[in-house]
């Protein structure tokens, strides 16, 4: 069983990153839940294997890395579907300009 990826790591962490810059953590969020899904999926393909075989029953794992393999293919779409709505360039992966002046404005205007 593998995962379907979408986005590769590199682009989860760009997204990640974009948001945590101009302020915008919901993309970011969702991109870090990617992250520790994959995470999670790679874990049970290896959880306590000697010489190729698990120690524990193999079936716990099984359905671990199925319930994770559906839970990320609906945060990649997740993704996909904001990245789409808040108008991200979807080759770059830079966040769209009218929403960073938007915050940038916000901040500006703060007062603390």
């Amino acid at each position: 069983m593998n995962l379907n990826i979408q986005y590769t790591d590199d682009q989860i962490e760009k997204i990640r990153r974009e948001g945590f810059i101009y302020t915008c953590a919901c993309p970011s969020q969702v991109s870090q839940q990617i992250a520790y899904l994959r995470e999670l999926f790679d874990y049970q393909q290896k959880c306590v294997l000697v010489d190729g075989k698990s120690l524990l029953d193999p079936k716990t794992h099984e359905i671990i890395a199925e319930a994770t393999r559906a839970a990320h293919e609906i945060m990649q779409q997740c993704l996909h579907d904001v990245l789409i709505h808040e108008k991200w360039d979807l080759e770059t992966l830079d966040m769209p300009p009218n929403l960073r002046q938007q915050l940038e404005e916000i901040i500006k205007n703060a007062t603390f």
